[in-house]
């Protein structure tokens, strides 16, 4: 029996580079559909469209919320290069375009290189049962019901209306029927976290995401997924994020997004 989430994210050939699919209700925040969600829907149509596995780089824009119920994906592959793919698509609703994407795609398998230089290294967490649990708070985040994340200990305050001033979020995460790790969980792992403004004072609610971009860096092995989220500019009603997810052994992806606040 597939996967909850591969069953959310699940689209169908319907015509030449055109892919029906249905958001799926619990996949969001307040009514919203997740931006990760919606980034491993795009990606899974663009993957098929350009028969290529890996997304080295994707970016989304979002145009407008999106609720549960039937979407439309038109994919085009823009060129197809030897080692690289670059693909487009929108993804619409209501016959309304709610999502613009490009990403590039390749094979990790073919692209090996003899220089390797890296000097970030992993979040420092305690063990996943000394962090602490995200709740669904009554229902109003039902996305957070669908995973298992983790908070650090220190980031965690906000929640309880005692704020770090620091702009940081760090913590666990996994799929909690034991669905094995791969980029679409990523994807949903590189935007399911709180944002990290909330830990500042004079931030409070929800905080949508105009634009979301994540660089894969390798395949992601089993296991829990450990996660870093930074903000550096808030300013003008606008936060930037910068974030990273990895394995036990690698850094599997870069994350990038900016958001508006509430006034």
């Amino acid at each position: 029996m597939p996967f909850e989430f591969d069953q959310a994210i699940a689209v169908r050939r319907s015509a030449d580079g055109v892919y029906d699919a249905e958001i799926v209700d619990g996949w969001d925040i307040r009514g919203n559909a997740n931006g990760g969600y919606v980034m491993a829907m795009i990606a899974n149509a663009m993957r098929e469209e350009c028969e290529r596995p890996d997304p080295v780089t994707i970016t989304l824009h979002y145009l407008a919320p999106l609720p549960a119920g039937p979407v439309r994906i038109e994919a085009r592959v823009d060129k197809r290069g030897r080692r690289l793919s670059t693909v487009s698509a929108t993804l619409s609703q209501g016959g309304r375009v709610a999502v613009r994407a490009i990403a590039a795609f390749g094979n990790f398998d073919e692209m090996e290189h003899p220089l390797e230089h890296i000097t970030v290294s992993p979040p420092d967490l305690p063990a996943p049962e000394s962090c602490s649990m995200r709740e669904s708070h009554g229902g109003i985040f039902p996305l957070v019901d669908r995973l298992d994340m983790r908070l650090h200990p220190d980031d965690a305050g906000f929640e309880r209306g005692v704020k770090s001033g620091m702009a940081l979020v760090r913590g666990w995460f996994r799929m909690p029927d034991d669905r094995p790790n791969d980029v679409f969980s990523v994807m949903l792992a590189g935007d399911a976290f709180p944002p990290p403004v909330l830990n500042l004072d004079g931030v409070m609610g929800w905080v949508p995401t105009i634009e979301l971009t994540l660089h894969l860096r390798a395949r992601p092995k089993n296991g829990w997924l450990r996660v870093r989220f930074s903000s550096s500019v808030v300013r003008d009603g606008l936060c930037s994020e910068v974030g990273e997810v990895w394995d036990d052994e690698h850094c599997v992806a870069e994350i990038r997004q900016i958001g508006l606040l509430p006034n």
